[in-house]
């Protein structure tokens, strides 16, 4: 029996379409790990105050900054250096004072290393070729959790000459890759929970329901419930909470999103969301432009004539009232795609489409939230 080609190439392109339909859905849904955190699974911020030396000639002059010199005197004093009696005599400029910062990760064991970021505290020009010295890091509560020391790494540049300089990133900022190592963890058990609370980084009542529902599917029970828009309770009833976490974490949703408008204004950035709607509205965009443009003639007399040098002046004004515009019209429940193409139709820039979105807003046809930052 001899088969039909057409038939196999109808086939083919139906089962394109379908893996196409697919890949499309699959890629518009995420991981339940990428949206939401498990309640009280979170870093801690550590803040050391430490001093940063060999510097070549960039620190903290001693004379303005008391507290660098304070910082160094009771730090020799440690060490068994009195410099009690020359104090005011210090007038190095290798030594820098500045703050250490750093996020403490949840489940850091004592031994752990964990990177830290420094910045300057005096009027240190240049950190670059520094050493962080033995700096603890404490939490809110004043307790210390880890300690940081090692070489610093600005990753700038920074050249002055007579009559230039040249800068390229912030040299009074650094970073210590692992420069700081744990000594105390922040006690926190899961096979001790008997409920877990998973924590929505987006609140939003439609994606709660949907995580709680996938959940509850995959369980085969009545397992996680949306309590709120950010939060969805899970009942562990007796499971592992690592394993049963580890299961559900990889679980696919599609998120819901609100329909917003985020301008900011000073970068002239424009950001909208899917769900953006405009009601009918007529728009017209559009300035009146004069310029004026002055250009003098000299007319000048023939050198064996007699006569006086004369300047004629010379003006040419151009008016442009931009009646090539048009008031443009865009239908109910549009959506992202055709506001944008009906305003670049308009020739809008973005300043004027911040303005112009601001003003649908305020007619009442712009059929979402309105940030402006």
């Amino acid at each position: 029996m001899r088969s039909n080609p057409f038939a196999r190439i109808k086939v083919a392109a139906l089962v394109l379409a379908f893996l196409l339909a697919f890949g499309a859905a699959a890629t518009a849904q995420v991981r339940i790990k990428d949206i939401a955190d498990i309640e009280g699974v979170r870093d801690n911020q550590l803040v050391g105050y430490g001093l940063v030396v060999g510097l070549p000639g960039t620190g903290d002059r001693l004379r303005s900054s008391i507290f660098t010199r304070q910082s160094l005197v009771g730090m020799l004093e440690r060490l068994g250096v009195n410099t009690r009696d020359f104090e005011r005599q210090l007038d190095t400029r290798n030594v820098a004072a500045v703050m250490v910062t750093t996020n403490l990760p949840a489940f850091s064991r004592p031994g752990s290393r964990i990177d830290v970021a420094i910045s300057s505290l005096g009027d240190a020009t240049n950190l670059t070729g520094g050493t962080l010295l033995v700096t603890p890091l404490l939490g809110a509560d004043g307790e210390v959790y880890a300690v940081a020391q090692g070489a610093v790494a600005t990753g700038a540049i920074a050249a002055r000459g007579a009559g230039a300089s040249v800068m390229r990133g912030v040299p009074t900022s650094a970073r210590i890759s692992s420069g700081a190592i744990v000594e105390r963890e922040v006690p926190f058990t899961l096979p001790n929970q008997q409920a877990l609370r998973l924590a929505l980084r987006n609140p939003d009542l439609t994606t709660a329901r949907r995580i709680a529902a996938a959940i509850n599917r995959v369980s085969g029970g009545h397992v996680a419930t949306a309590t709120d828009p950010r939060t969805v309770t899970l009942a562990l009833g007796g499971r592992d909470p690592v394993s049963f976490l580890g299961d559900i974490e990889q679980l696919r949703v599609l998120p819901d999103q609100a329909a917003r408008v985020v301008i900011e204004e000073a970068s002239g950035t424009i950001v909208m969301g899917a769900n953006v709607r405009i009601s009918t509205v007529a728009i017209a965009q559009g300035n009146l432009t004069i310029r004026i443009t002055e250009t003098p003639q000299v007319s000048q007399p023939n050198a064996l004539g007699a006569g006086q040098t004369v300047v004629t002046p010379q003006t040419q004004i151009e008016v442009d009232d931009q009646r090539e515009r048009r008031m443009g019209i865009l239908p109910g429940s549009v959506t992202l795609q055709d506001l944008v193409r009906g305003l670049n139709s308009l020739g809008v820039g973005p300043r004027d489409l911040i303005t112009i979105l601001q003003t649908i807003k305020a007619a009442g046809a712009l059929q979402a939230d309105l940030e402006v930052r």
